[in-house]
């Protein structure tokens, strides 16, 4: 995308959230990255549903941009993210780390899983039991079998082991500065991270170019620990970059 094309779709953008981002003015004060919502009235419902119409939004305009990103392009990213990601985990011996089986373009990180387990580490990858409720987790290493999960994505075998994750890393569709993770609009994370009664660290792992100002937090929403993109470990974004070219 060229930047006059980029400059008339950010600009086109932030004329349709206007009236949102207005509705939420009285919701976000107090909101700070560290605490969450002050303590304030409940939440209204139609601003909710708005926000999620929002959400939806977003997501279909991240995705496509993601998928229209050419594939060297993602893929140089992912080596880049696999390199922080290994310098962010630190030790791993003995530690179980759950990954993702990647699909829709995200990272993929299946040679960060080998060297995980080459350095004394576990592997595991989230399975979906039903809609609605929280993700169990598989021991799986690269090269072990799959099968494929309610929502079409390849999961570990129902043999598999099942284990509690000491690391969780979960794909991003987007992310904000506040480090709240656009995911893909099932729950399964938020829901997943609040029934573990041991919380593991948390990382989020997306493009640089997926960041958004905020995706409107509400209180079910669990912000990662630490975001990773290409660029290294993320502190405060910067909204609506455009993806690298090829060279």
């Amino acid at each position: 995308m060229g930047s006059s094309e980029h400059a008339r779709t950010s600009t086109r953008c932030s004329a349709e959230r206007e009236p949102l981002i207005t509705a939420q003015i009285e919701a976000m004060r107090g909101f700070d990255c560290d605490g969450g919502s002050a303590a304030g009235p409940a939440p209204n419902p139609l601003q909710h549903l708005e926000v999620m119409r929002w959400r939806k939004a977003q997501r279909e305009r991240l995705i496509a941009l993601r998928l229209a990103t050419p594939s060297e392009v993602r893929l140089r990213a992912s080596r880049k993210i696999a390199a922080a990601l290994e310098g962010a985990l630190g030790e791993v011996r003995d530690r179980v780390v759950s990954v993702y089986a990647p699909i829709r373009g995200e990272p993929n990180l299946r040679d960060l899983m080998k060297r995980i387990v080459a350095r004394g580490g576990r592997t595991a990858l989230p399975v979906v039991l039903a809609r609605g409720q929280p993700l169990s987790f598989r021991v799986w290493t690269p090269g072990d079998p799959t099968r494929r999960s309610l929502w079409n994505i390849p999961e570990p075998s129902e043999g598999a082991e099942v284990v509690t994750p000491d690391v969780v890393i979960a794909p991003l569709v987007g992310f904000d500065a506040c480090r709240y993770r656009l995911g893909y609009g099932g729950g399964f994370y938020d829901r997943t991270l609040a029934s573990l009664t041991s919380r593991p660290s948390v990382f989020g792992v997306g493009y640089s170019w997926t960041a958004i100002p905020t995706i409107y937090p509400q209180a079910h929403d669990i912000p990662m620990q630490v975001i990773v993109t290409e660029n290294g470990v993320e502190g405060a974004c910067t909204p609506g970059t455009s993806p690298p070219s090829t060279p």
